[in-house]
C-alpha cells in the first residue's frame, strides 16, 4: 500500500537515472499481483518489491539494459517450475509474470509528480498505457476522477477503453480488431485511519499503520498523550475530539477505531459516528460493552466489535495487529468492489497530452 507514495517520493528526492517496473500481467499465482510497482535508480537504490526476492537481482540487469537503450520492454518469468535450476531457484510459485520496465524520462517524472499532487488532495487517477505487440509503452495517459488529462498519447484513444475504465482493475486489457494491448492501473489516495483515543496502547497500531501506508489521524483530549512527541508517525493530532466529530468531512475512505478507555466518551463518539458514512468502524472492548454504549440497542452488522480479527491477541502489539488486519481487509475488500466509474463522455485531449 506504502510503495507507491515511497516511489513517488524517491522520484523528487534522486538526480540519478531511474527505471520503474511494474507488474502488469500475472498468470496463475505469485507473490505479488498486477500493479505492484518497484523503483531502481542507477545508484543501486530500490524502492518497492515485486517478488520474495527472486525476480529482483535479474531485473537489476535488465533495468541497466533499459537505460543504456532507453527503450521500455516487458520480461516475462515463468515460476511455475519446482526445479532449482530454473529461474526463481524452485520457487514454485505456479505462475508466469509479465514486467513492464520504463525509463523515468523527465516527462514520465512531470506527469508523475502531478499524480503525486492529485492524491495529496484526495484525488483517484486513472493510469492507462497503450502496450505494443512486443511489450514497449507505445501511448500513456492519466485521467483524473474531474476528468483532466495529461500524458504522452497521439490522437484519441479508443472509445472502447470507456467499457474497460469501469472495471477499475490493474491487468492487461484486450480491444476486439486492435493489435494493441492496455495495461489499466488506478493510483488511488492512502486511506485514512482515524483513531479516537491516545493512550498507551494506541502507539503500536499508529506505527503499524504507518508503515503500512495510512493516513493517521489521532484525537483525544488530554495533551500529555496526544501530541507529535507521543505519536510521531501521526499525520495529524487533534486535541478537541467533539468539534473535529462535528466539522470533519468523513468519507467511505476512511476507517475509525474508537479506543479512548472512557466509557462516557466512547458513547458520545458512538452515537455521533452513527450519522457518518465510513468504510470501517470499530470499537475497542468487549461486546457487552459495546451493548451498553448503545443502551441496549443491537449491535448492527457493520460495527466491528469487538474491533479487530480474533486471533486471541494479547497486549498492545498483538491487538494492534490484529486490529490493523480486519482493517486493510476491509480496504481491500472496498477496493475490489468500488471501481471507479468513469463516465462516458471522454475528456478532451489533443496530440501528445500534456
Amino acid at each position: 500500500m506504502n510503495e507507491l507514495f515511497d516511489i513517488l517520493k524517491a522520484l523528487q528526492d534522486s538526480k540519478h537515472r531511474k527505471v520503474l517496473a511494474t507488474i502488469n500481467d500475472v498468470e496463475g499465482s505469485s507473490y505479488r499481483k498486477e500493479g505492484t510497482m518497484m523503483l531502481y535508480v542507477e545508484d543501486g537504490t530500490k524502492i518497492g518489491l515485486l517478488s520474495g526476492g527472486c525476480l529482483e537481482n535479474d531485473l537489476t540487469v535488465r533495468a541497466d539494459e533499459v537505460i543504456k537503450e532507453k527503450t521500455s520492454r516487458t520480461i516475462v518469468y515463468d515460476m511455475k517450475s519446482e526445479d532449482d535450476l530454473a529461474f526463481g531457484q524452485g520457487s514454485g510459485c505456479n505462475g508466469t509474470i509479465s514486467v513492464l520496465l520504463e525509463l523515468v524520462d523527465t516527462k514520465l517524472e512531470k506527469h508523475l509528480k502531478k499524480v503525486e499532487n492529485y492524491l495529496k488532495q484526495g484525488i483517484s487517477v486513472l493510469h492507462v498505457k497503450r502496450l505494443s505487440e512486443f511489450g514497449t509503452v507505445l501511448d500513456y495517459i492519466f485521467i483524473t476522477q474531474d476528468q483532466k488529462a495529461f500524458g504522452e498519447w497521439c490522437g484519441e484513444y479508443p472509445a472502447e477503453l470507456t467499457q474497460l475504465f469501469s472495471k477499475c482493475k490493474k491487468s492487461i486489457s484486450y480491444l476486439e480488431n486492435v493489435p494493441d494491448r492496455y495495461f489499466i492501473q488506478v493510483f488511488k489516495p492512502k486511506p485514512r485511519l482515524i483513531i479516537f483515543g491516545a493512550g498507551p496502547d494506541v502507539r503500536p497500531l499508529v506505527s503499524f499503520a504507518n508503515k503500512t501506508g495510512f493516513t493517521i489521524i489521532i484525537a483525544d483530549w488530554r495533551p500529555a498523550y496526544c501530541n507529535e512527541t507521543y505519536f510521531p508517525d501521526a499525520t495529524d493530532i487533534i486535541l478537541n475530539p467533539c468539534s473535529f466529530l462535528s466539522n470533519f468531512s468523513f468519507s467511505l475512505n476512511d476507517s475509525v477505531i474508537i479506543m479512548t478507555h472512557s466509557f462516557q466518551k466512547d458513547q458520545e463518539i458512538l452515537n455521533t459516528l452513527f450519522q457518518k458514512r465510513v468504510n470501517y468502524l470499530g470499537v475497542l472492548g468487549p461486546r457487552k460493552r459495546t451493548y451498553r454504549l448503545l443502551d441496549g440497542r443491537d449491535i448492527p452488522d457493520w460495527l466491528h466489535s469487538p474491533v479487530g480479527l480474533p486471533i486471541g491477541a494479547e497486549g498492545p502489539e498483538e491487538i494492534a495487529v490484529s486490529i490493523l488486519a480486519d482493517v486493510i481487509k476491509a480496504v481491500r475488500k472496498r477496493d475490489q468492489h468500488d471501481f471507479w466509474n468513469i463516465p462516458s463522455s471522454r475528456p478532451e485531449q489533443k496530440n501528445g497530452v500534456s
